[in-house]
């Protein structure tokens, strides 16, 4: 029968050998918790940002010329939800599962005139329009004047020779509902970036 050897103190690791090997494991241990918190915190952020694209601030891109020249195609939009629009206002609403972008002319029991210059009247007021570039009647087959239904509001393009909109029975009034909110900033291109009226 052999005799078991005798422990001596090389056998055993050296304190530096332990303190190297506990900063090691406590090292490890809270590298994964702050990888784990990192990924909680990114995970946390891009939930919120989400929330806040769809409930508060949609992001849309522009398809189309009908906003020329306040929005250009492929322009990428900033819109705000909620709230009371005024003539000008630029929305973007839900249409045929599309999202349209139109300017506000005329709220609910308002009178529409359009004459055939292009001259957009609004309780036989002749509407100031800076923000159009050409005047036109345009695809304009309803009966003027024209009296904006309750809960609904007049809206026209911006590029009034090409846009269909509430001049048109194939678009009509806007109802409430079908609003998805308030245009009020351009992301893209950079040369755009900016309020936009």
């Amino acid at each position: 029968m052999s005799k078991k050897k005798p422990y001596t103190p090389e056998d055993f690791p050296s304190t530096e050998q332990i303190r190297k090997e506990l900063h090691r494991v406590n090292y490890r241990h809270s590298f994964s918790k702050v990888l784990q918190s990192t990924i909680y915190a990114l995970i946390t952020v891009a939930a919120v940002a989400v929330l806040v694209a769809v409930l508060l601030l949609p992001v849309l891109q522009i398809y189309g010329n009908s906003m020329e020249p306040a929005i250009h195609e492929g322009s990428i939009v900033l819109s705000v939800k909620g709230g009371r629009f005024k003539t000008g206002d630029i929305v973007a609403f839900y249409y045929n599962n599309k999202i349209l972008v139109k300017r506000v002319i005329a709220q609910a029991g308002q009178w529409v005139d359009i004459d055939e210059a292009g001259n957009v009247f609004v309780d036989n007021q002749l509407v100031d329009e800076p923000y159009i570039t050409e005047k036109a009647f345009g695809e304009t087959n309803i009966e003027l004047p024209y009296q904006v239904p309750e809960s609904r509001i007049f809206v026209m393009g911006d590029n009034r020779a090409v846009s269909v909109d509430s001049r048109n029975t194939a678009i009509g009034c806007v109802a409430e509902e079908q609003i998805v909110g308030k245009i009020v900033w351009c992301v893209w291109p950079f040369d755009s970036f900016g309020e936009i009226r």
